[in-house]
């Protein structure tokens, strides 16, 4: 699903980030749960996804609406 929409390595995950990662494999064409947001921002802090699904839920989504508000 990364490579799919050009995110090709680690580096340039970490420079996108885990919110914006996210948006560009959805605006890609991939069809993406939620699940791989938490999975994304848990890969690049070090704890599971479900860890941040628990912890880290609202302030990515509230992260996710505004990103789409200035990308529209």
């Amino acid at each position: 699903m990364l490579q799919a929409a050009g995110i090709t390595d680690v580096a340039n995950l970490r420079e996108l980030g885990a919110v914006a990662a996210y948006l560009q494999v959805k605006r890609s064409g991939q069809h993406a749960s939620l699940n791989l947001l938490w999975a994304l921002e848990g890969a690049l802090s070090g704890r599971s996804w479900q860890a941040v699904a628990r912890e880290d839920r609202l302030a990515l989504l509230l992260a996710l609406e505004d990103l789409e508000k200035t990308h529209d």
